[in-house]
This record gives structure tokens, sequence and C-alpha cells, in this order.
């Protein structure tokens, strides 16, 4: 995996070795700024560093290992370590894929999640619920924070729509991979015959963006107002608190009523606004580059089919990596990390190759 890159490795070397000498200088440490400058990207490039020489240690040793093979009396013994030494290079060779693929610039942004029911009635609405629920638990393991920011909720438990965001360190980074169509095969409750059903829900990850990440000129958009009613709303309200916001040069609508405060239905609209704005422009992007996305894990094309739940078989399978795990009970209650480190190392092994 890192043939072709051991170059680039070398070179983050010397560079962190380079720094290490200046921050010892004493006309940089006088110059304030740009001694904590150089701290920062010190401190940057360390674990990469750090990575890669424990690389090269263990690369070294294997060859050693290797060698004692040709000695009968050593065989056994270099075996072991061989086997020892091939699973902490395969370790190794996982961090250093971050330090070679340049980051995404909101890795390190909070999420809003969409999920919407697809084809199958009740069932898809039930299942998009599921969901919900799952990510929730997910995000709860992680010490993440969630937030309704809007919702339409059918009358048995399911979701015809729910919106909210999720709070915390990584969490777009970790979650930007499950934009797409989500496939649940099983038998619904209400079906007298026992046939397997297939029923569709469709999830987008946007990163939550700030002001400054995205301009939205206030007279493109028209707010108007009016009163929370209905399954959607934690409340019916006699005031107009209820909020939907209309961005005129791209058509985007977007309703919040889930809050007593008209204020706080503002602010809540306006956050998904920019996610959405977001959402539309990357889209466009990805458009003129398909060519150079066919290679990459999670494009994010909602009408892409990622993900099948099998319930009767306890069977997730992830088809972009065409990876199937017998752990479907516990998936929806959150323990979703194989399949999330599994496309991590997918896609940056992916962008690897292009490189």
């Amino acid at each position: 995996m890192l043939s072709g890159h051991q170059g680039k490795l070398e070179e983050l070397e010397q560079k962190f070795i380079h720094n290490e000498r200046r921050m010892s200088d004493p006309e940089v440490i006088s110059d304030h700024e740009a001694y904590q400058d150089l701290v920062k990207k010190h401190s940057e490039m360390e674990p990469g560093v750090v990575a890669w020489r424990a690389y090269k240690k263990a690369s070294s040793e294997l060859t050693q290992a290797q060698e004692l093979l040709k000695d009968p009396d050593m065989k056994e013994m270099a075996q072991e370590e061989i086997a020892s030494l091939q699973s902490q290079l395969e370790t190794i060779e996982k961090d250093l894929q971050g330090f070679l693929v340049p980051p995404d610039p909101y890795d390190n942004k909070n999420a809003i999640v969409e999920i919407r029911s697809g084809t199958g009635g009740e069932e898809a609405a039930l299942f998009a619920a599921e969901l919900y629920r799952m990510y929730v638990r997910y995000a709860e393991d992680r010490g993440w924070k969630t937030e309704i920011l809007s919702g339409n909720a059918t009358g048995i438990g399911g979701a015809k729509e729910v919106v909210f965001s999720i709070s915390g360190r990584g969490v777009f980074s970790r979650l930007k991979y499950e934009s797409g169509t989500h496939r649940v095969q099983r038998v619904p409750e209400t079906e007298a015959s026992g046939r397997v059903h297939t029923s569709a829900a469709t999830v987008a990850i946007l990163p939550e963006l700030e002001e400054v990440d995205i301009q939205i000129d206030p007279k493109d958009i028209r707010v108007d107002v009016f009163r929370a009613s209905g399954a959607g709303g934690q409340h019916v309200n006699k005031t107009s608190s209820a909020v939907r916001m209309t961005h005129e040069p791209s058509g985007i609508v977007v309703s919040c009523q889930d809050e007593r405060s008209q204020f706080q239905n503002k602010d809540k609209a306006m956050r998904m606004l920019r996610a959405r704005l977001y959402d539309m422009r990357e889209a466009e992007r990805h458009k003129r580059e398909s060519t150079m996305r066919k290679d990459q894990v999670g494009s994010g094309d909602r009408s892409e089919k990622i993900r099948t739940y099998n319930f009767p078989q306890n069977r997730v399978t992830d088809h972009r990596i065409g990876l199937s795990l017998y752990n479907l009970s516990d998936f929806m209650e959150g323990r979703c990390d194989e399949v999330f480190e599994a496309l991590i190392s997918a896609d940056r092994l992916a962008k690897l190759q292009q490189a």
C-alpha cells in the first residue's frame, strides 16, 4: 500500500527534523508568532513521523526475521515473529494512510443528518425511524450530542422525514460515508402471509457550516411564518412561531416548527439552509468530477444503493466495499464501527491509488 508513497513520508520526516532544529533557534524563539506557528506545525506532523519511524523499524525487523527462516533451529521462533510484525505493519499502514491523503476541510465539522422514507410506504417510514435511533445510539456511545431540527412522524412510530444535528469531535469524518439509499428486507408486522418485503430510506450527511463557511445574502431569503401544527411539531401553537425559509436563487425551501420560539425556529432553519446549499454545490462539483470519483467510496449520491439490512438473515451488507456482517441486531443498536472503519480505510486506499 505504501509503495510509491515512501518518498512523501521521508520528506515529512525531514521537514519535521528541520522544524525541530528551528525551534531551538534563539532568533525564531524571539518571534512569538513565528514560534507558535512552528510549534503548531510540529505537533501536527509528529504523529505521522512517529508512525513512519515505527513502520521503518518494524520493516527492518521483519527482514531480519525472514533471514532467520533459513536457520532450522530458529525457524519456529522466526515464524511467530514474522506473524507479529506483519500484524504491526498492517496497523501502522492504516495510521499512515491518514497522513498521505489530504484531509477533507470539513472533517472536523458537526453534521446535519437527513433521513427520509422511500419506497415501501409505512414499512419504509418505520425503517427511517429505526435508522434515526441507530445513529442516535451511535452518537451517544461516542459522547456526541444530538438535536432534532425538523421531523414528520407517522401515526405508528415511523418517520416520513427526520432532520437532526450531531455535534462532537470528528463527527462528519466518520459519518460522511452514510449518504445514499439504505434498503431493508424483512417481514412487516402487518404482513399476514409472512412474505419478505423490501423497503428503503435515503440518508444525507451534511457538514454543519458556519456563516464564515458559506455566505448567504439576506436579500436572497424569503421568510414566512405560520402556526405550528400536526405530527411534525412537538406542540400545537396559537402564535405564528413556525418558520418556512426559501432561498430564492436556488429554490431550496426549509421549514422548522419544533421550537416554541420563532427566533429558535429561524436559527434551526438557517442551519439547515446552509447545509443544503453546501449539498447542492457539492453535487454540482461532483458531477464535474464524476470520472475522478468513480473509484472513491461514498460519493454522496443519494440515489446510490449503499447498504442492505436483511433481518431474516441478521445480515448487514455494504455494497460499496462488498462487506457482509451477520450482526445486524448489534448494528441497529449503534454498534457500527466495524463497517465505518472499513469504509474509511477503503476510501483512503482509493485516494492513495489515485494519487
